[in-house]
């Protein structure tokens, strides 16, 4: 199938968020926050339920089947915990595009040298922010404030490729499956 143009512009070059937009992720996160371990541990979940090869990337837990053990496996919670504290870390200062790029900077680099994670598994890992934050939290997470988040995520996407290139990231060979 072939792609028109400007069809994934928007995940490629994420337009700026707007006062407005910023102000919904920020409110919106609030509440989020009060619950990130639980909802950090639903994230990943959802990301190695829905997307098994993401798992590859974690030795300590990528050979756990069972959900529930997943969800109680130390590791995993304290990646869960990492993963909260990145994007709460971005919403705080979602005013501060230096700081932002330098969170960005500094997740991309240690994924892109150290972990060698795709960062196609970014894009992938929005998307399962995006709908557990829909399922978890619908009456905060409104349509109105779910599209500030993609653009957010959008632009975190975009933040996290655009280190990768810099540190001259080559796709491995790796399968995606």
């Amino acid at each position: 199938m072939e792609r028109k143009q400007g069809e994934v512009d928007h995940l490629e070059r994420p337009s700026p968020l707007t006062d407005k937009e910023r102000v919904m992720i920020q409110d919106s996160w609030a509440n989020v926050y009060q619950n990130c371990e639980d909802v950090g541990v639903a994230i990943l979940v959802r990301l190695f339920v829905n997307f098994p090869s993401s798992k590859l990337y974690f030795s300590q837990f990528k050979h756990i089947k069972d959900t529930e053990e997943l969800e109680q496996s130390s590791q995993l919670r304290k990646h869960a915990q990492r993963v909260m504290n990145a994007i709460n870390t971005l919403v705080e200062n979602i005013e501060d595009s230096e700081k932002m790029a330098s969170v960005l900077k500094l997740v991309g680099k240690a994924h892109a040298l150290r972990h060698k994670v795709d960062p196609v598994y970014f894009k992938i890992l929005s998307g399962v922010i995006l709908e557990v934050l829909a399922e978890e939290f619908p009456e905060v997470v409104t349509p109105e404030v779910g599209a500030a988040w993609t653009k957010l995520l959008a632009s975190v996407y975009s933040g996290i490729k655009t280190v990768y290139e810099e540190v001259g990231w080559t796709q491995q060979s790796t399968s995606t499956g």
